[in-house]
Order: C-alpha cells, then sequence, then structure tokens
C-alpha cells in the first residue's frame, strides 16, 4: 500500500509568481513539499529528498523515514494529541496488528493444509479453510482500516503536514495516487477468499470419500453368525414293554438278595 505525491511542478509556478524564497525556504526544511511514497513502515524518497530531514538509505537504495507509532510511548509523547490524531494513531497501529494476525494464521493453514494433503485429512483440510477464511477477514480488516487512517488524515488531521492545511497551490500541483503494494494487498485478501473455498470444497469431497470408503468395508465387516441346522436323527422303536413280574436286583446266583 502506497501512496505516491508528485509534486514536480510547484517550483516552476513558485518561480514564476515571485515566490521563489519562499518556497525553497519550506522546501528545505518540510517533507511533503517533495514526491515521496507511503507505506505502512516508512516514507520514502525516489527523486529529490529534503536536505534538512532524517533519512537513511533503505536496502532498495532509497532514501527513507521511519513512520512513528509511539511503541512504546515511554516519553508521553502523545499526551498533547487530539482525539483525531489518537484515532488515527490507534487505528494506524490496529492495521499492523490485523496484518501480523492474519500472516499468522496463513503461517499455522499452511502447515496444516500440508498435513492434511498428505494424509488425505478432511479434518486438517476443514481447518486450513477456516484459518484461510480467517486470514482473509483478518487481511481486510486491515485494509479497511488503513482506509480510514487515510480518511482521518485527509479530512480531520490538522497539522501542516496533512492536506486539509496544505496552501492551494500545494494541493493543485499535487497527484496522489495507489501504487503496487495497494493493489497486491487486495489481490492477497481476495486469493485468500479463493483459498478457504477451494479448501472447503476439498474437505467436503475427502469426507464423501471417506464415508463412500466406509460403507463399501461393512461388506466385509459385517459379523457372520452360525446357521441352525435341522439335524436328522434316526428314529428307534419304542422298547418292547415287557410283562413282569419284576424283581428287585437281580434274579441270578449269589446277587439276589
Amino acid at each position: 500500500m502506497t501512496i505516491l505525491y508528485c509534486l514536480d511542478f510547484f517550483k516552476q509556478y513558485a518561480s514564476k509568481n515571485g515566490e521563489q524564497n519562499h518556497i525553497v525556504e519550506q522546501m528545505n526544511s518540510k517533507f511533503y513539499y517533495y514526491t515521496r511514497t507511503q507505506g505502512l513502515f516508512r516514507i520514502c524518497y525516489p527523486k529529490e529528498r529534503p536536505p534538512k530531514v532524517e533519512t537513511y538509505l533503505s536496502p532498495v537504495e532509497t532514501h527513507c523515514m521511519n513512520v512513528d507509532y509511539f511503541l512504546p510511548d515511554s516519553e508521553n509523547e502523545t499526551r498533547g494529541f487530539s482525539d483525531d490524531a489518537m484515532a488515527r494513531l490507534h487505528m494506524g497501529r490496529s492495521v499492523i496488528a490485523l496484518f501480523i494476525l492474519g500472516f499468522l494464521a496463513i503461517f499455522i493453514a499452511f502447515w496444516t493444509g500440508v498435513v492434511g494433503c498428505w494424509r488425505r485429512s478432511h479434518g486438517n483440510v476443514t481447518a486450513t479453510a477456516i484459518l484461510m477464511l480467517l486470514a482473509c477477514l483478518l487481511s481486510a480488516g486491515a485494509m479497511g482500516i488503513w482506509h480510514g487512517v487515510e480518511y482521518y488524515e485527509k479530512e480531520k488531521m490538522v497539522g501542516e503536514e496533512y492536506y486539509q492545511q496544505w496552501s492551494n497551490i500545494l494541493k493543485e500541483n499535487s497527484l496522489i495516487s495507489y501504487d503496487w503494494s495497494y493493489v497486491v494487498a487486495w489481490v492477497g485478501v481476495g486469493w485468500a477468499l479463493i483459498s478457504a473455498i477451494l479448501f472447503s470444497s476439498a474437505a467436503i469431497c475427502l469426507k464423501g470419500e471417506r464415508i463412500r470408503d466406509e460403507a463399501m468395508n461393512m461388506q466385509y465387516l459385517m459379523p457372520v453368525y452360525p446357521q441352525k441346522q435341522q439335524y436328522a436323527y434316526a428314529s428307534y422303536p419304542a422298547p418292547a414293554a415287557y410283562p413282569g413280574p419284576y424283581y428287585h436286583g437281580s434274579q441270578y446266583g449269589p446277587y439276589n438278595y
């Protein structure tokens, strides 16, 4: 997310109207007279840089200065801020916090997605879809709050570096536009939403596949009970009735009692 300010015609206008000395003095001490790109963490000057403003050389060979969020505010530098200035400051801090949480959700989703694809687990894939949706919402919220910061800076903030108190000449010869990082941020939000939808679809497909496999395996896991068989018993004639008399014990030899 970058805002580009183009002030290339300002010097020419000032020189034509006999204000060169005053304008040169302002341009040497005020950063908002120079073409610059503004991001979340720093303001960089791709062309000329203000000579009286302290800058450092970034890794891409651009002179930059950091955006101060007053973290931590150990010296209580924000005690004189207005309500609008404090609201803008808190929203700026919230943008950073939401992006950090969004990146954390994407990092966790990467590992749950890898495990889910490796194990073909619909539970892990579902968790990945939820994390990607959370990352999408966090990033979209951060972008929305960033627009709130932009609105405060342009419409409510009071100060010579803010748009409300710019001179008419400065406003007329300034061009504010969104650069490539702003577009990439919104594209990332959109792709996070698409990823969440695709992972949800994959989880539904894996769950359906698991149900079909379990139904197929149930045919082989059903218990087999022994069937009752009818056995043919040989029928023997009933013993003939022997007419009496009957004696107790045996009727033979010494076994008679």
